[in-house]
């Protein structure tokens, strides 16, 4: 089990790629992401997805970001709700205006998508701290990912940084069966060059550190899973 709620974030960008980014990145560090380039849509989907988290471009279809950012501040039940604007526009006073209007941050495109998770995730330690999960648990394995520890019955797993990326996709995701591309998408950052049966590999090297019982399931012509009646 994860020891914290699902993260829901609704991203409301125009630019396909760059929404589709944005959800690719965010999906791999366990948030459940929403994506429209509308902003009257956005105010929709507000209200029925109850996101912990909005990304808002600036300039969206109908309602523009800076409106939509308006209106949810004016209401009670989405006064709190942090927002992070992105944009463009990176003179002084479009910051200033959208700090005014009531975003928690801005960021200016282009972007490092691993610092707006980072900046992201900062925001929602402060404001919702229990939806951040420190601590990744599954059967008799645990991942503390504040301290970067992972211990099976109490006994330290000593993981390589891909082993480790590796079993934590799997902890958040305990049960489900993963394709290899699937998991070359989730895991490796870049994987144009990389092989399928690297992730053989990787899954073998897993296995090795995790030992007796295997908690890993091949599920043939399928891919990988974490199996709950393997887990030990």
């Amino acid at each position: 089990m994860v020891k914290s709620a699902a993260k829901r974030l609704l991203v409301v960008e125009d630019d396909r790629s760059i929404a589709d980014l944005l959800k690719f990145h965010f999906s791999r560090e366990g948030f459940t992401v929403t994506t429209t380039p509308n902003g009257e849509e956005a105010l929709i989907l507000i209200e029925e997805v109850k996101p912990d988290l909005v990304i808002l471009d600036w300039m969206v279809e109908e309602t523009s970001g800076i409106e939509v950012c308006r209106r949810l501040r004016r209401k009670p039940e989405t006064a709190t709700l942090p927002i992070i604007m992105l944009t463009a526009k990176g003179e002084e006073e479009h910051r200033v205006r959208g700090l005014e209007i009531g975003a928690d941050d801005y960021v200016v495109k282009p972007f490092s998508p691993r610092e707006l998770v980072a900046r992201a995730t900062a925001l929602l330690r402060r404001s919702h701290p229990n939806l951040i999960a420190e601590t990744l648990k599954y059967g008799s394995m645990e991942m503390d990912m504040a301290a970067h520890r992972v211990t099976r019955d109490g006994s330290p797993v000593y993981l390589g940084p891909t082993e480790y990326r590796l079993l934590r996709h799997f902890l958040r995701n305990p049960e489900r069966v993963f394709s290899r591309q699937q998991l070359l998408d989730a895991v490796w950052t870049h994987n144009e060059d990389v092989e399928l049966r690297t992730v053989d590999v990787h899954i073998r090297r897993l296995r090795s550190a995790l030992n007796e019982p295997d908690p890993i399931r091949t599920v043939r012509s399928e891919g990988y899973s974490l199996d709950t009646n393997r887990a030990g």
